[in-house]
């Protein structure tokens, strides 16, 4: 892994982002964005995760994240561990899933390739993390989330998406408990 993604001072905030293996688009059904999202309340609640900002779209997720107890690097291999088991199971009992074979074929079959994996494989490796060493940097990247919406013509207004955090900074209650910036 390159110098330029790893977390180098745990004492700042940085922006991940976090992709399902070639692009698949999986996050389509709300349970599926659940199991994220109560895996980002886990961490908050007993890792030290502090989130300050997040949006997840059909497969990526992006992040503003900090950390008072654990590395974050931990947190996020957590997260994507935990996630990716319970998203697999989830999509495996899914009846209603019409992609339900195809996805489990492929999540199997790129686990098959990455000696790292039990069986499947459903993120993409590394979080690519950027340090937001700067104001500037910190604005440009929090536009950046709450806008990835808008760009894929889901919604007008960003607050109007419901799995962002565009909405606590728009002053209503979002989705989960986060710290303002």
């Amino acid at each position: 892994m390159s110098r330029n993604y790893k977390f180098h001072d745990q004492e700042r905030p940085y922006f991940v982002t976090f992709s399902i293996i070639r692009w698949m688009d999986v996050f389509t059904r709300r349970e599926y964005k659940e199991i994220l999202l109560d895996s980002f309340k886990y961490c908050i609640a007993n890792k030290g995760l502090q989130l300050y900002a997040w949006v997840i779209m059909s497969n990526h997720v992006h992040l503003i994240i900090g950390t008072k107890d654990k590395p974050m690097q931990d947190i996020l291999r957590d997260i994507k561990r935990h996630t990716s088991k319970a998203l697999v199971k989830a999509i495996n009992e899914n009846m209603q899933e019409s992609r339900r074979d195809w996805m489990l074929w492929f999540f199997e079959r790129e686990g098959k390739i990455n000696p790292n994996n039990e069986q499947y494989q459903f993120w993409q490796q590394g979080n690519h993390p950027i340090e937001l060493w700067s104001n500037d940097v910190m604005d440009q990247k929090l536009d950046y989330i709450h806008n990835n919406p808008v760009t894929a013509g889901w919604v007008d207004e960003p607050e109007h998406y419901l799995y962002s955090s565009a909405r606590d900074y728009a002053g209503n209650k979002g989705l989960i408990d986060i710290i303002l910036i």
